[in-house]
């Protein structure tokens, strides 16, 4: 089929035993350009070996995590600066806030978030930007900085029309996730993303975590690349479209957005 993963967590450890199956099945399922998400110290250096490893195929961001906001300093500033320069990491972020877990205290995660939006607007880097349950907050501080940045894209978006519109407004890209697939609490998706243009559009499997409901069952649960497909379905259904026009969409979408040539299926 083709397909672009724009975010997935190959850097986390649950990979690290078999990282080399994982990408032959993201192959075999049509997979066949990911983007690793960076997202503290450790795992942006991760990423970024990745990416040099399986280069052309695998990509990298630099960023860091609201979870982790606690550990922004001006060594991680350097960092994230110095990788921004880099041909392989192809974003900035995973930056943003989450009220949710709350791992990090609310102005952690908005000093963090603010210092990355500014190292982003520097750069002129494109951005892979997190928000769960800290709309308002979100859009506040993307609204200001908005003039200064180039392409944003919210990923793993699972909130409201009415936050969709919003940032849809602000000329952000979306990534849609496995949540789409769950109709416990993604239902309200189905009619959300009909709204989102082509052009704006891009799929994302955030592996190892939001395994869709409608993949085949695996005992380990673990989410990877090649469940990209089950996606796919779901916005091809809710929108009205085809796989394949899904599938294309989405592909030129993600290689315009992050600046990378295709690779041969």
């Amino acid at each position: 089929m083709n397909l672009v993963d724009i975010g997935a967590n190959l850097a986390h450890d649950s990979f690290d035993a078999d990282l080399d199956a994982v990408l032959e099945r993201a192959a075999a399922a049509g997979v066949t350009q990911i983007v690793v998400t960076g997202s503290s110290a450790d795992s942006n250096r991760k990423a970024l070996a990745l990416a040099r490893r399986h280069r052309g195929r695998l990509h990298a961001t630099a960023g860091l995590h609201p979870h982790h906001a606690a550990d922004w300093s001006d060594a991680l500033a350097a960092q994230i600066r110095e990788l921004a320069t880099l041909p392989e990491v192809v974003s900035l972020g995973e930056c943003g806030l989450d009220y949710f877990r709350n791992y990090a205290s609310h102005d952690d995660q908005r000093r963090a978030f603010a210092a990355q939006l500014a190292i982003a607007a520097d750069t002129h880097r494109p951005l892979f930007l997190h928000q769960r349950d800290a709309h308002a907050d979100f859009l506040a501080m993307l609204r200001e900085h908005r003039p200064q940045l180039g392409k944003v894209v919210v990923h793993c978006f699972t909130d409201t029309q009415a936050a969709l519109e919003d940032y849809l407004a602000l000329d952000c890209h979306i990534g849609i996730t496995g949540w789409i697939c769950d109709e416990r609490r993604g239902a309200h998706l189905l009619e959300a993303v009909r709204i989102i243009p082509d052009e704006r559009l891009m799929i994302e499997t955030d592996a190892p975590y939001l395994l869709p409901r409608t993949a085949p069952k695996v005992s380990h649960r673990r989410n990877e690349p090649a469940f990209l497909v089950w996606i796919v379905r779901a916005l091809a259904q809710a929108r009205g479209q085809t796989e394949a026009q899904i599938a294309q969409a989405t592909r030129a979408t993600a290689r315009a957005f992050f600046g990378f040539p295709a690779v041969s299926a």
